[in-house]
């Protein structure tokens, strides 16, 4: 019985109707659209034979028992951007329910594993700065004691937001019962980024999640008149920190997937007359394989230092944050292949640079991996993220593939 991938994508247009404008889509966890977006999503899950309920963590939990208890979870996140992409997210909700239920009408509601959707509560962590809630609060990553102070922009407490929506950030731990009889995790994504597209490929099968080493780096100088200091007296420490702007292109060049970025950059005191005295940076380096990862930071760390010299200065670093590379299970991997070329013939294995809820199930020793489809022009959180709706059909048409293969994984193991 094939899924229906077209009734999945009226219904992804007309979610967008509902809860985006003409800045773009505004899903925002823990705000009214979200809430809004969760009950017309509820009103489209009543037509199953189903169980319902939220979790300590706020993650919406469908259930369609099988006739066995190992259970397949299908899953993404509703919540978007401010001004966010139609289908970033709510893509894999809404196909996740079209296998659903393709699945309990072809085994008359009773499939030989148990079949789970989930709608994680606040992969993006836009309002809070705090992402992937849900989904770590599952995996038992959960930082609470850090997380309960966040303020949004209006000096909201995270803590108040989630009580209004009824989750209380004491019990988000509780989560980890969900983790019962688990047996794999799959998820479809668009890629958010250009690789696929510049290789004509609509589909790919994703690794895993890169790792993170995020870090500030702060280079001490002298301010000065710039009018009365020679160039060659200059204590200048923007000059090292655009020197390691440049470096940390090389770096990450010398390696397939890997990627180095500096984000920001203050310079004090910062007026058009004054030599710059210090200067600020924040860069962010990642890969899938940690052995890349650390090499990228000790080089990038041995260059600034070099360049603070050069510049008769000196370098500090202090960590942001970092997580680990989390690899994707093989298995699961190979079958997203196959169903990839099954649908839409050739396919490409691509790691992930976002973060996704994938990575947290993952880390909770959760058999997963992932399916990305081609993003228009690799862009995303953003209201022109689009996708090709032919690539879109093919995707969910995977995506359902790739679900009876793992099924039958789960089911034989």
């Amino acid at each position: 019985m094939p899924v229906d991938a077209k009734a999945a994508i009226e219904m992804l247009k007309e979610l967008r109707t509902l809860t985006a404008d003409e800045k773009g889509a505004q899903r925002v966890a823990w705000t009214p659209t979200w809430l809004k977006a969760r009950e017309w999503f509820q009103s489209k899950l009543r037509t199953l034979p189903i169980e319902h309920h939220y979790d300590a963590a706020g993650n919406s939990w469908t259930t369609l028992a099988g006739a066995s208890e190992k259970t397949l979870i299908l899953g993404s996140h509703l919540d978007s951007v401010p001004n966010g992409g139609w289908l970033d997210g709510c893509l894999g909700v809404i196909a996740a329910f079209a296998v659903l239920r393709r699945v309990a009408e072809e085994y008359d509601g009773k499939p030989p594993i148990t079949v789970r959707l989930v709608d994680w509560a606040d992969e993006e962590g836009a309002r809070f700065g705090r992402s992937l809630f849900g989904s770590s609060a599952f995996a038992g990553t959960a930082t609470i004691d850090q997380d309960r102070g966040r303020t949004d922009a209006a000096g909201v407490r995270l803590e108040d937001a989630l009580a209004r929506c009824g989750v209380s950030i004491d019990s988000i731990g509780d989560a980890q019962v969900e983790r019962k009889n688990a047996a794999g995790y799959l998820e479809l994504h668009i890629e958010q980024g250009p690789v696929l597209e510049s290789m004509g490929l609509p589909l790919g099968a994703v690794l895993g999640t890169k790792g993170v080493e995020r870090h500030a780096i702060t280079f001490h100088g002298q301010e000065a008149h710039s009018g009365s200091t020679p160039m060659k007296a200059r204590h200048d420490a923007l000059a090292a920190g655009a020197k390691l702007a440049l470096e940390i292109r090389p770096i990450a060049m010398k390696y397939p997937d890997a990627v180095c970025t500096i984000g920001s950059v203050k310079t004090f005191p910062g007026i058009v007359t004054a030599v710059v005295g210090r200067c600020e940076a924040t860069l962010d380096q990642r890969d899938l394989n940690a052995e890349v990862l650390a090499a990228m930071y000790r080089e990038a760390q041995d260059k600034s230092e070099q360049f603070a010299r050069e510049e008769g200065c000196t370098v500090e670093w202090s960590r942001i944050w970092n997580i680990a590379p989390e690899p994707f299970h093989p298995a699961l991997v190979s079958l997203c292949e196959e169903a990839i070329r099954e649908t839409g013939g050739r396919s490409h294995r691509l790691p992930s640079g976002p973060l996704h809820d994938a990575a947290e199930v993952s880390r909770a020793g959760i058999p997963t991996t992932m399916l990305f489809v081609q993003s228009l022009k690799g862009i995303s959180h953003n209201k022109i993220e689009d996708t090709q709706e032919d690539h879109l059909e093919l995707a969910i048409t995977a995506f359902d593939k790739l679900a009876s293969k793992t099924i039958d994984w789960i089911r034989t193991a």
